[in-house]
């Protein structure tokens, strides 16, 4: 059967491509935009117990509201918590749709990465493995730092580092997430073409540099402040559940500071 070019042409299929691809990715990017930069935000409040045990309650009262409020509404913790678990899942549920759907798809994209040996095909594949162990160690985090709002602190952190045993899960999840956020931020920059310049080359040169440093530092940062949770968390095992109460609070209350 032959068709004329008028068949084509008042084809609605033809007429209108399938625009939601590319409303995927874009979504897709958006959303691990966000989570990226809300990971390396969190890194870096979580680093202030580097600083001490005060700087460390200061940090989170402040995201409790006590600043504004005058005292604390650990809820504000669970509703940030919420944006952010609902962010995390969007952003997994789209991009399910990239990994390998089967075994032979695996089977084949492992054969392409070998033969290839190329450095983006390869952190791609870290990509897809970092994405996985988040899913599952990341909802974890998320659903403790929902349902206990009021747990977090330079002791009661710390506790739940060492007395509650989570330190071997934190120290899997930050190798994950900081790893899925320095590559995919790479990513992000290669796919929409920021910071490319008029030199293609050096710009991407520059970016594997600046994937390749961030790691280097959030996983130095997240590594250090890990470390001084557990030691909190193993001089205060004897005392495991109490809370902690900076200088002036103990003032005020009348105790020793």
């Amino acid at each position: 059967m032959k068709h004329s070019i008028d068949d084509y042409t008042h084809d609605p299929r033809l007429q209108r491509p399938d625009k939601n691809p590319a409303r995927l990715d874009f979504i897709q990017s958006a959303t691990g935009l966000v989570l990226a930069l809300f990971i390396w935000a969190h890194m870096f409040f979580e680093s202030s117990i580097l600083f001490g045990k005060e700087a460390m309650h200061t940090m989170t009262v402040f995201f409790e509201g006590y600043y504004f409020f005058g005292e604390k509404h650990p809820v504000f913790v669970t509703w940030l918590g919420l944006l952010i678990f609902g962010i995390f899942i969007l952003h997994a549920f789209v991009a399910l749709r990239k990994f390998p759907a089967s075994y032979r798809q695996y089977r084949i994209f492992r054969s392409h990465m070998k033969t290839m040996r190329h450095t983006d095909t390869s952190t791609w594949f870290v990509q897809i493995v970092t994405g996985f162990v988040m899913f599952f160690l990341g909802s974890v985090h998320l659903y403790i730092v929902i349902s206990q709002p009021g747990d977090i602190g330079p002791y009661a952190s710390s506790d739940r580092m060492v007395t509650e045993w989570m330190w071997p899960l934190y120290i899997v999840l930050l190798v994950a997430v900081i790893l899925h956020a320095g590559i995919g931020s790479y990513r992000l920059c290669l796919k929409w073409g920021w910071f490319e310049g008029k030199n293609a080359k050096k710009s991407r040169r520059f970016l594997r540099k600046f994937q390749y440093g961030t790691i280097v530092f959030f996983m130095t940062l997240g590594l250090l402040s890990i470390a001084s949770y557990m030691k909190i968390g193993y001089e205060h095992r004897a005392h495991a559940g109490e809370r902690y109460h900076p200088a002036y609070e103990k003032t005020v209350q009348g105790e020793r500071p």
